[in-house]
């Protein structure tokens, strides 16, 4: 039996699941041609009536970016064009320049989000901020990649700012926002910095522990180090690239 929702309520959750569907589509987990999930998997996933669901895909196809397909399902037909300021950050590039600057725009707003989770998270929160440094904590132990987990962290933060901005921004942005994901694209897949698991796993777990000490203060400064650190690398990186014997191999 479908619950029954006053109209209001009803509109605040269509926008729900409409802003989560929308957000992925957009941050390419479901590509054009994607079949999304079914009806009733969609309600089970976000727990509103069947009503709501439909009217969140209504919602998404008169925005142009899914289609039904009689007896198909509903298809991601594209997404909106990101805007040219968050294209910086999706369009590949082998320049050390254009990852650097993304590292400084990223200060101006992940050091504010570490300083919110800090003084906001809930406990569920902090435990799964805390899950991400582990999991990498276990990648690093078994030589496995870590890129998506260095993701997750960034997102478990963003989450636990309960500003619902911050976690849309990073999921707009995607998981080339980590700079070894996009530079190693243009790179045939070879990372030209030496490994840093490590220092990024310390790194993470100091930011960890301060918002889960609830200091705002330290966990912006915690994150801002962690940032800055980032920048520094890629930066001597470049200064390497650049050196007259580079091209010699030297």
């Amino acid at each position: 039996m479908q619950r029954a929702e006053r109209p209001t309520s009803r509109r605040s959750f269509v926008s729900q699941v409409a802003e989560a569907l929308r957000a992925q589509i957009e941050a390419g987990f479901y590509a054009p041609g994607d079949k999304l999930p079914t009806e009733p998997a969609l309600i089970d996933r976000f727990g509103f009536s069947r009503t709501v669901v439909r009217e969140a895909i209504a919602a998404l196809r008169a925005d142009g970016l899914v289609e039904s397909r009689q007896g198909a399902g509903v298809f991601v037909i594209g997404s909106k064009p990101a805007d040219e300021g968050l294209k910086l950050f999706t369009d590949e590039t082998d320049k050390i320049s254009d990852i650097i600057e993304e590292l400084e725009l990223r200060i101006g707003i992940e050091v504010e989000a570490a300083g919110l989770a800090a003084a906001r998270s809930s406990p569920a929160q902090e435990a799964e901020i805390q899950a991400q440094v582990d999991k990498f904590a276990d990648l690093v132990a078994e030589g496995r990649p870590t890129d998506e987990a260095d993701f997750q962290f960034h997102m478990a933060i963003a989450t636990a700012t309960n500003n619902a901005r911050f976690k849309a921004f990073l999921e707009h942005v995607g998981r080339r926002m980590i700079p070894r994901v996009k530079f190693k694209t243009v790179m045939g897949g070879i990372d030209p910095l030496p490994s840093r698991d490590q220092p990024i796993l310390e790194e993470h777990r100091e930011i960890a522990e301060a918002i889960i000490a609830r200091d705002p203060e330290k966990a912006r400064e915690a994150m801002r180090r962690h940032l800055v650190t980032g920048i520094k690398r890629y930066r001597s990186l470049m200064i390497r690239r650049s050196a007259p014997n580079h091209e010699k191999g030297d």
